[in-house]
Protein backbone atom coordinates (compact mmCIF):
# COMPACT_ATOMS: atom_id res chain seq x y z
CA UNK A 1 0.00 0.00 0.00
CA UNK A 2 1.21 3.86 -1.00
CA UNK A 3 0.79 6.39 1.68
CA UNK A 4 -1.37 9.33 -0.40
CA UNK A 5 1.91 11.77 0.25
CA UNK A 6 4.04 9.45 -2.13
CA UNK A 7 1.43 8.51 -4.44
CA UNK A 8 0.81 12.32 -5.14
CA UNK A 9 5.02 13.03 -5.73
CA UNK A 10 4.63 10.13 -8.17
CA UNK A 11 2.18 11.59 -9.92
CA UNK A 12 3.46 15.13 -9.98
CA UNK A 13 6.97 13.47 -10.88
CA UNK A 14 5.15 12.01 -13.92
CA UNK A 15 3.74 15.06 -14.85
CA UNK A 16 7.15 17.06 -14.90
CA UNK A 17 8.47 14.06 -16.65
CA UNK A 18 6.33 13.77 -19.46
CA UNK A 19 6.64 17.78 -19.76
CA UNK A 20 10.54 18.09 -19.93
CA UNK A 21 10.17 15.22 -22.70
CA UNK A 22 7.82 16.76 -25.04
CA UNK A 23 10.08 20.32 -24.60
CA UNK A 24 13.08 18.44 -24.82
CA UNK A 25 12.04 16.44 -27.94
CA UNK A 26 10.77 19.25 -29.93
CA UNK A 27 13.97 21.21 -29.01
CA UNK A 28 15.79 18.50 -30.52
CA UNK A 29 13.38 18.32 -33.71
CA UNK A 30 13.42 22.37 -34.45
CA UNK A 31 16.05 24.41 -36.03
CA UNK A 32 15.55 27.70 -33.84
CA UNK A 33 18.14 26.83 -31.50
CA UNK A 34 20.22 30.28 -32.52
CA UNK A 35 19.11 32.64 -34.95
CA UNK A 36 20.39 35.61 -37.28
CA UNK A 37 18.58 38.92 -38.19
CA UNK A 38 20.49 40.10 -41.60
CA UNK A 39 19.98 43.29 -43.37
CA UNK A 40 17.48 43.74 -46.70
CA UNK A 41 18.73 42.99 -49.75
CA UNK A 42 20.33 45.93 -51.86
CA UNK A 43 21.24 46.26 -55.15
CA UNK A 44 21.68 43.97 -58.01
CA UNK A 45 25.53 42.65 -57.01
CA UNK A 46 24.08 42.28 -53.68
CA UNK A 47 21.19 39.54 -54.88
CA UNK A 48 23.72 37.68 -57.36
CA UNK A 49 25.67 37.31 -54.36
CA UNK A 50 22.60 36.02 -52.28
CA UNK A 51 21.12 34.19 -54.86
CA UNK A 52 24.52 31.98 -54.97
CA UNK A 53 25.13 31.76 -51.52
CA UNK A 54 21.36 30.11 -51.54
CA UNK A 55 22.10 27.64 -54.24
CA UNK A 56 25.09 26.23 -53.41
CA UNK A 57 23.04 26.38 -49.62
CA UNK A 58 20.26 24.01 -51.20
CA UNK A 59 22.40 22.03 -53.73
CA UNK A 60 26.00 22.08 -52.94
CA UNK A 61 28.37 20.17 -50.82
CA UNK A 62 28.41 20.64 -47.08
CA UNK A 63 31.25 22.60 -46.43
CA UNK A 64 30.80 24.46 -42.70
CA UNK A 65 31.79 27.67 -43.88
CA UNK A 66 29.60 27.75 -47.06
CA UNK A 67 26.36 27.29 -45.17
CA UNK A 68 27.16 29.59 -42.01
CA UNK A 69 27.75 32.71 -44.86
CA UNK A 70 24.58 31.91 -45.99
CA UNK A 71 23.19 31.77 -42.76
CA UNK A 72 24.38 35.06 -41.49
CA UNK A 73 23.02 36.75 -44.98
CA UNK A 74 19.75 34.95 -45.26
CA UNK A 75 18.45 35.33 -41.56
CA UNK A 76 19.20 32.19 -41.25
CA UNK A 77 18.44 29.50 -38.37
CA UNK A 78 20.27 26.63 -36.53
CA UNK A 79 19.45 23.90 -34.49
CA UNK A 80 21.19 20.43 -33.17
CA UNK A 81 19.73 18.54 -36.60
CA UNK A 82 18.80 21.57 -39.02
CA UNK A 83 19.55 24.69 -40.92
CA UNK A 84 17.23 26.87 -42.52
CA UNK A 85 17.67 30.44 -43.88
CA UNK A 86 14.83 32.52 -45.21
CA UNK A 87 14.97 33.55 -48.97
CA UNK A 88 11.77 34.39 -51.22
CA UNK A 89 9.61 31.68 -52.78
CA UNK A 90 10.27 30.01 -55.91
CA UNK A 91 8.11 32.73 -57.71
CA UNK A 92 9.30 35.41 -56.29
CA UNK A 93 11.60 37.92 -57.11
CA UNK A 94 15.19 38.60 -55.01
CA UNK A 95 15.67 42.60 -55.83
CA UNK A 96 11.63 42.91 -54.83
CA UNK A 97 12.83 42.58 -51.14
CA UNK A 98 9.33 44.23 -49.66
CA UNK A 99 7.01 42.48 -51.81
CA UNK A 100 8.77 38.96 -51.71
CA UNK A 101 6.88 36.05 -50.05
CA UNK A 102 9.86 35.06 -47.87
CA UNK A 103 9.74 30.90 -47.03
CA UNK A 104 11.89 29.40 -44.19
CA UNK A 105 13.70 26.36 -46.56
CA UNK A 106 15.74 24.01 -44.16
CA UNK A 107 18.12 21.55 -45.13
CA UNK A 108 18.82 18.76 -42.06
CA UNK A 109 22.57 17.47 -41.00
CA UNK A 110 22.92 13.69 -41.57
CA UNK A 111 24.80 11.57 -39.35
CA UNK A 112 28.26 11.57 -41.29
CA UNK A 113 28.10 15.93 -41.55
CA UNK A 114 27.35 15.84 -37.80
CA UNK A 115 30.40 13.97 -37.42
CA UNK A 116 32.65 15.59 -40.03
CA UNK A 117 35.67 17.64 -37.92
CA UNK A 118 35.46 21.44 -37.65
CA UNK A 119 38.42 22.90 -38.72
CA UNK A 120 40.35 26.08 -36.88
CA UNK A 121 39.34 28.08 -40.45
CA UNK A 122 35.90 26.85 -41.33
CA UNK A 123 36.54 26.07 -45.16
CA UNK A 124 39.92 25.39 -45.26
CA UNK A 125 41.26 22.04 -44.19
CA UNK A 126 44.48 22.41 -44.25
CA UNK A 127 44.59 24.91 -40.66
CA UNK A 128 44.10 21.88 -38.74
CA UNK A 129 41.23 20.02 -36.99
CA UNK A 130 39.88 22.26 -34.31
CA UNK A 131 39.14 19.21 -31.63
CA UNK A 132 37.45 21.56 -29.10
CA UNK A 133 34.69 22.75 -31.40
CA UNK A 134 34.33 19.36 -33.23
CA UNK A 135 33.70 17.48 -29.77
CA UNK A 136 31.60 20.14 -28.23
CA UNK A 137 29.51 19.72 -31.62
CA UNK A 138 29.05 16.27 -31.70
CA UNK A 139 28.54 16.03 -27.96
CA UNK A 140 25.60 18.59 -28.44
CA UNK A 141 23.77 16.31 -31.06
CA UNK A 142 24.42 13.13 -28.65
CA UNK A 143 23.79 14.24 -25.18
CA UNK A 144 19.94 14.97 -25.99
CA UNK A 145 19.77 11.31 -27.37
CA UNK A 146 21.14 10.13 -24.92
CA UNK A 147 18.87 12.05 -22.58
CA UNK A 148 15.97 10.40 -24.28
CA UNK A 149 16.77 7.37 -24.03
CA UNK A 150 17.66 7.84 -19.99
CA UNK A 151 13.83 8.98 -20.28
CA UNK A 152 12.58 5.99 -21.76
CA UNK A 153 14.46 3.37 -19.70
CA UNK A 154 13.08 5.11 -16.79
CA UNK A 155 9.39 5.13 -18.13
CA UNK A 156 9.59 1.25 -18.74
CA UNK A 157 11.05 0.64 -15.12
CA UNK A 158 8.28 2.93 -13.73
CA UNK A 159 5.68 0.87 -15.63
CA UNK A 160 7.25 -2.33 -14.70
CA UNK A 161 7.54 -1.26 -11.02
CA UNK A 162 3.67 0.36 -10.80
CA UNK A 163 2.95 -3.48 -12.16
CA UNK A 164 4.30 -5.14 -9.25
CA UNK A 165 3.36 -2.18 -7.30
CA UNK A 166 6.91 -1.40 -5.79
CA UNK A 167 8.23 1.49 -4.92
CA UNK A 168 12.16 -0.21 -4.82
CA UNK A 169 12.78 1.02 -8.07
CA UNK A 170 11.60 4.37 -7.42
CA UNK A 171 15.48 5.15 -6.57
CA UNK A 172 17.12 4.34 -9.28
CA UNK A 173 14.07 5.99 -11.70
CA UNK A 174 14.73 8.95 -9.89
CA UNK A 175 18.76 8.53 -10.70
CA UNK A 176 17.83 8.16 -14.06
CA UNK A 177 16.06 11.48 -14.65
CA UNK A 178 18.77 13.58 -13.14
CA UNK A 179 21.29 12.16 -15.37
CA UNK A 180 19.08 13.17 -18.18
CA UNK A 181 18.66 16.45 -16.77
CA UNK A 182 22.02 16.88 -16.79
CA UNK A 183 22.77 15.58 -20.27
CA UNK A 184 20.34 18.33 -21.46
CA UNK A 185 21.87 20.80 -19.70
CA UNK A 186 25.46 19.47 -21.02
CA UNK A 187 23.86 19.71 -24.83
CA UNK A 188 22.70 23.16 -24.16
CA UNK A 189 25.75 24.45 -22.75
CA UNK A 190 27.99 22.60 -25.34
CA UNK A 191 26.00 24.04 -28.13
CA UNK A 192 26.39 28.01 -26.84
CA UNK A 193 30.09 27.56 -26.21
CA UNK A 194 30.11 25.87 -29.91
CA UNK A 195 28.48 29.29 -31.43
CA UNK A 196 31.04 31.21 -29.20
CA UNK A 197 33.80 29.61 -30.38
CA UNK A 198 32.18 29.52 -34.40
CA UNK A 199 32.01 33.24 -33.81
CA UNK A 200 35.55 33.52 -32.99
CA UNK A 201 37.07 32.10 -36.13
CA UNK A 202 34.19 33.22 -38.28
CA UNK A 203 32.79 36.80 -37.76
CA UNK A 204 29.59 38.00 -38.28
CA UNK A 205 29.12 40.47 -41.41
CA UNK A 206 28.31 44.10 -40.27
CA UNK A 207 25.06 44.88 -39.21
CA UNK A 208 23.96 41.25 -38.95
CA UNK A 209 23.09 40.00 -34.89
CA UNK A 210 22.54 37.04 -33.35
CA UNK A 211 20.17 35.66 -30.72
CA UNK A 212 18.85 32.18 -29.12
CA UNK A 213 15.91 30.96 -30.23
CA UNK A 214 12.73 29.46 -28.53
CA UNK A 215 14.02 25.69 -29.25
CA UNK A 216 17.27 26.57 -27.10
CA UNK A 217 14.67 27.77 -24.45
CA UNK A 218 12.67 24.48 -24.62
CA UNK A 219 15.85 22.75 -24.07
CA UNK A 220 16.85 24.66 -21.41
CA UNK A 221 13.53 24.60 -19.64
CA UNK A 222 13.22 20.59 -20.07
CA UNK A 223 16.41 20.02 -18.23
CA UNK A 224 15.01 21.41 -14.58
CA UNK A 225 12.05 20.06 -15.15
CA UNK A 226 13.79 16.08 -15.21
CA UNK A 227 15.59 17.71 -12.22
CA UNK A 228 12.39 18.37 -10.07
CA UNK A 229 10.92 14.97 -11.61
CA UNK A 230 14.36 13.27 -10.13
CA UNK A 231 14.23 14.85 -6.68
CA UNK A 232 10.67 13.49 -6.00
CA UNK A 233 11.05 10.35 -6.88
CA UNK A 234 14.11 9.90 -4.76
CA UNK A 235 12.32 11.27 -2.06
CA UNK A 236 9.29 9.21 -2.14
CA UNK A 237 11.63 6.09 -2.43
CA UNK A 238 13.77 6.99 0.47
CA UNK A 239 10.61 8.19 2.67
CA UNK A 240 9.24 4.66 1.47
CA UNK A 241 12.04 3.11 2.68
CA UNK A 242 12.36 4.13 6.01
CA UNK A 243 8.51 4.07 6.61
CA UNK A 244 8.90 0.51 5.71
CA UNK A 245 11.79 -0.19 8.33
CA UNK A 246 10.31 1.51 10.76
CA UNK A 247 7.09 -0.05 10.45
CA UNK A 248 8.99 -3.72 10.15
CA UNK A 249 11.08 -2.65 13.58
CA UNK A 250 8.32 -2.09 15.50
CA UNK A 251 6.33 -5.21 14.56
CA UNK A 252 9.19 -7.18 15.55
CA UNK A 253 9.76 -5.27 18.69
Amino acid sequence: MVDNRYATALVIAGVLSALATVYLSVAVGTPHWYQYSSPAVRGEANVSELRSLYEEFMDGEFDEKTYSDTLFRLNGTVGLWWRCVLAPAANAHWHKERDAKMMLECRSFTVSQQLTPKYKEPGNHNSGEDLLRTYMWRSQCLLPLVSLGLVVLAGLIGFCACLCQSLTPTLGVGILHLLAGLCTLATVCCYLAGMDLLHRVSMLPDKVDGSLGWSLYLALISSPLHMMAAALLVWAARSHSQTYYRMSAYRVA
